[in-house]
This record gives structure tokens, C-alpha cells and sequence, in this order.
């Protein structure tokens, strides 16, 4: 069965650039994944007003540690969202899956705009919290695998570009979730912004995610799915596991350097810098623009250059600088020298040469017919240990060093483990 499915893999194509038409199927495929990062930045960013109303305690670092624990609640039910979403997108086609995944997380979205905190409901607040996080992670377990999996093969001769397309468009998430926080944080006084303003957020990207919906029904089946139609696997999940466990696991330790800085950066990061590093909310969010600015072009190039020279080359080149600069980093922002946007510009160049090759990387272990659940499974694990746990690692390496540089020893570990998974990767330039 694997020699066959890797024989129905299709050949090498030489098509010079990407189309109009395959340019708005990787775009429209993208907005889920965009809505699911948004999502992601909102919590980050908002995390310690979450904790306050939904984890009221005497004790601030306890409550923010409630609140991360159901920020990775979250991530820990996407595995079981990816097998069962990706099994589907492999018997049945991706767009349904598409459709369904949306529809789901635009609705727990909205209602978490609205859920009342523990104040009005008590115990039944956190609870319903932790209920929608589940519901909202087990479809989201789908939905970036599945972007992937569309938009590489929806242009197979440029996989590295399409799925750097698909990062971008990630980005972009996360810019729009970086400038609603910086209206709030602008228009609101900071006890009003602490208040509600989290919950204009999320109320927003309801309405974001109603356009994406509407989007997607137009959506046509990836032109590979299509070919293969005839010779699908009847078990997806169980393919995987007995043919191609060994790329599962080297492929989500080797992209385990995108996991854990994103959870980092995201997750972690803003409400470090406001509430134990003391910098204004304004400087954090211009920074972070200035972090989103940067990448978006610097990972179409690193894309653009996947397709051209041996990929894993590009992400190990990440990982080495990574782990060089990631405690230098760390102690110019704790000790407030150097100017904080332009630390996060270098941050953007060195994390970029990962963030827009892995999509490509991950593709490239995994035939058509088992593509979705490979992609699904690895990322997803990659996600759980890496990204969900990250800012709870983070807080805890904090307090058990005593030391504000703590998340830089977590950084540097995870960044060597991918060096040294890559090492295992076969040598693919190009699908």
C-alpha cells in the first residue's frame, strides 16, 4: 500500500508562477487559519483581563496561570479534532471540511464575546469557557492542516510559495488582532479596556469570520483531490500511522521551532512585557506590527526560495540562529536596552526562514491520498507540545529561575530539538 500511494503522487510540474485563479483558492482557503490566529492573539493578548474575570483569586499569578492552563485546554483537543476533520478532508474532499470547521469556530467566537464572567454566572462561567475551548480547538485541529494541504495542492510546482502564502495570510490575522488591541488600548480608558474591550475583540472577529464562511461556499475541491478521487484510502488516521508514523514524528519535532516561538511570541509575549517588564501596552503593540510588517514579505521570499534550493537547509539555518540570539534577546528586553521594535525587526528576518518553509516541509512527507491526515497529526502535535504549553512553560520557568529570562532557556531547548530532527528529513527541493 505505501509503495502504491507514493507512485500515485503526481510528477513534477514547471509551471513558472502561481495563477489567478490558484492565487484566490490559496487566499479564500487561508481565512479560516487567519481567524484561528486572531483568536489565538486576542486571548494572548487580553489573558490577564480573562483570568480576572472568569479566575478571580487573591493571587495574580494564579489566576493567570488558570487562565493559560485553559488557554492550552485549547490545544490539547486539536489532535482529536485533526484525525477526525482530516480523516474527512481524505475521503470526501477538503472544502466540506472547510465549511463545517468555520461555521463552528466563527459561532464559539462570537459566543465568547459574550459569555458572562464569573461575577453573573459563577462557577458555570469558567466551566462554559473551558466547554467553547474545546469545541473551538477541536475544529481548529482541522483547519490549519487543511489550508496547508489545499494551498500546496492547488500549485504542487510551488509548494514552498503557496504555503508561505498561507503564512502570510496568518500574519495578516495577527496584525488585524495587533490593531483591534491597539483601538482599544487607544480609544479606551484601561479600565474599560480591561473590562470589555476584550470582548469587542472577539465579537469582531465573529463578523470576520460570517465573511470568511461566505467566502468558502464558493470554494472548488484542490485539483490533486480531484485526480486521486478514485483511489482513496477508506482509513486515513490508521494509513498514516502504519506507513508514515516515522515522517509523523520527524515532521512535528522539526516544525516544533515554529510551534513554540509562535506560542511564545503570541501568547506569551504581550502580557510579559506589560505586566513584568513594565513597557506601555502602545510600545508593545507598535512593536508587534512592526514584528507582522516584516514578515509578511520575508516570508514570501524565504517561500519563493523553498522552491529553489533544499528547504530544510532554510529552517535549520532558523534554528542555529535561534539559538544563538534567543538569550541576547531576552536580556535586552528585560533590561529595557535597545529599542523594542527594532529587536522584534530582527526577530521577524531570523523566525521567518521557518515560519515560511514549514508548510512545504511538512507537504513534502506525505503522499495525496493520506496528505490532510499526515499534515493534520504532526502539526497538531508539534501545536500541543510546543505552542499550547509554551506561555505556561514560560510562566513557570519564571518562577522556578527567579529570573525574567527564564522563556529564553525554553526557546533555545525546543530550537535545538528541531535542528536535530531536521537532520532526519529527506532531502526534497522540490514535490
Amino acid at each position: 500500500m505505501e509503495q502504491s500511494l507514493h507512485a500515485s503522487a503526481p510528477p513534477s510540474r514547471t509551471a513558472p508562477g502561481l495563477t489567478f485563479g490558484q492565487w484566490k483558492m490559496i487566499l479564500i482557503a487561508s481565512l479560516g487559519g487567519s481567524l484561528e490566529y486572531y483568536d489565538f492573539i486576542i486571548f494572548g493578548l487580553f489573558a490577564h483581563n480573562i483570568a480576572a474575570q472568569f479566575f478571580p483569586t487573591h493571587s495574580p499569578f494564579l489566576s493567570m496561570v488558570l487562565s493559560l492552563s485553559v488557554f492550552a485546554i485549547g490545544y490539547v483537543i486539536r489532535p482529536l479534532g485533526g484525525i477526525v476533520l482530516s480523516s474527512w478532508g481524505d475521503r470526501y474532499g477538503r472544502r466540506p471540511v472547510f465549511l463545517v470547521s468555520i461555521f463552528v469556530v466563527t459561532t464559539v467566537t462570537i459566543v465568547l464575546g459574550l459569555l458572562p464572567s464569573y461575577e453573573r454566572l459563577g462557577v458555570w462561567a469558567p466551566t462554559l469557557l473551558i466547554l467553547l475551548r474545546v469545541v473551538q480547538g477541536f475544529c481548529l485541529g482541522g483547519e490549519m492542516p487543511g489550508a496547508v494541504t489545499y494551498a500546496v495542492e492547488a500549485a504542487p510546482a510551488r509548494a514552498g510559495l503557496a504555503g508561505a502564502v498561507i503564512i502570510c495570510a496568518l500574519n495578516l490575522g495577527v496584525l488585524l488582532a495587533t490593531f483591534v488591541n491597539f483601538c482599544i488600548q487607544t480609544a479606551l480608558p484601561p479600565t474599560d479596556a480591561g473590562a470589555y474591550g476584550w470582548r469587542i475583540a472577539f465579537l469582531f472577529g465573529g463578523l470576520c469570520g460570517i465573511a470568511s464562511y461566505w467566502m468558502r461556499r464558493n470554494l472548488d475541491e484542490s485539483t490533486e483531490f480531484k485526480d486521486m478521487q478514485q483511489t482513496v484510502v477508506r482509513q486515513p488516521f490508521l494509513e498514516t500511522l502504519r506507513h508514515h508514523s516515522r515522517a509523523v514524528i520527524v515532521g512535528a519535532l522539526t516544525i516544533g521551532v515554529m510551534a513554540a516561538v509562535t506560542g511564545i511570541l503570541y501568547g506569551h509575549m504581550p502580557a510579559y512585557l506589560v505586566q513584568q517588564l513594565n513597557y506601555a501596552p502602545q510600545a508593545v503593540a507598535v512593536a508587534q506590527n512592526v514584528f507582522l510588517a516584516i514578515s509578511v514579505p520575508a516570508v514570501l521570499v524565504c517561500g519563493w526560495l523553498a522552491d529553489r534550493m533544499t528547504r530544510r537547509k532554510l529552517l535549520q539555518i532558523s534554528t542555529v540562529l535561534l539559538i544563538l540570539l534567543s538569550y541576547p534577546f531576552y536580556w535586552a528586553i528585560v533590561n529595557h536596552q535597545g529599542n523594542l521594535s527594532l529587536l522584534f525587526a530582527v526577530a521577524a528576518i531570523v523566525f521567518a526562514l521557518a515560519s515560511g518553509t514549514w508548510p512545504s516541509i511538512l507537504a513534502d512527507q506525505f503522499p495525496v491520498q493520506v496528505r490532510y491526515s499526515g499534515i493534520a497529526i504532526a502539526y497538531n502535535l508539534a501545536v500541543v507540545a510546543f505552542s499550547g504549553f509554551g506561555p505556561l512553560a514560560a510562566v513557570l520557568l519564571v518562577h522556578a529561575t527567579a529570573s525574567l529570562i527564564g522563556p529564553a532557556y525554553y526557546v533555545i531547548g525546543v530550537c535545538g530539538v528541531s535542528f536535530m530532527a531536521s537532520l532526519a528529513l529527506p532531502v526534497v527541493k522540490k514535490r
